[in-house]
């Protein structure tokens, strides 16, 4: 056999491993680590999301019942959680507070991942709070946890 082959019969064998997970059932290992966390209460899938230096971990909401619901009922959130609804497609958002037990900052994010503007939720209230633009997300995070990181209008979020 020369060296060559032997690298070769090397590198098969680290791919073979590689998706081999040692659990029963034979699943990948790629499969098992990609299992996405999902919230406790809401069901809802959980991300890792980022204003300049701040991270949360947020559910998104991308179906229109997901959005629908939103955080209404929920009577409390983490100080790093929040939620985001995914725009598809990007539009003109007004958000308001039904049922919404919570007091949110309502953060409305550009095509260009960039903070349009920062309205704020008051419990139960109706009145559509609207974005400053086109949307491609928004981002609900509780009252006043923008202020105190300082997260202001132009801000990247990543998610």
């Amino acid at each position: 056999m020369t060296i060559w082959s032997r690298a070769a019969q090397a590198i098969a064998f680290a791919a073979l491993a590689a998706c081999s997970s040692g659990q029963a059932g034979g699943q990948p290992a790629a499969a098992a680590q990609s299992a996405e966390t999902r919230h406790p209460e809401s069901g809802l899938p959980v991300i890792p999301l980022r204003v300049g230096r701040h991270a949360f971990r947020v559910e998104v909401a991308s179906t229109e019942p997901e959005q629908q619901r939103g955080l209404m009922f929920r009577t409390k959130m983490g100080a790093d959680e929040g939620m985001i609804f995914l725009r598809q497609p990007p539009d003109h958002a007004a958000f308001w507070m039904r049922n919404t037990v919570i007091p949110l900052d309502i953060i409305f994010i550009g095509k260009d991942r960039r903070i349009l503007n920062i309205a704020h939720g008051v419990p139960y209230d109706e009145t559509p709070l609207p974005s400053a633009g086109v949307t491609l997300a928004v981002l609900e995070l509780n009252e006043g946890r923008a202020a105190a990181l300082g997260i202001k209008p132009g801000d990247l979020v990543s998610w």
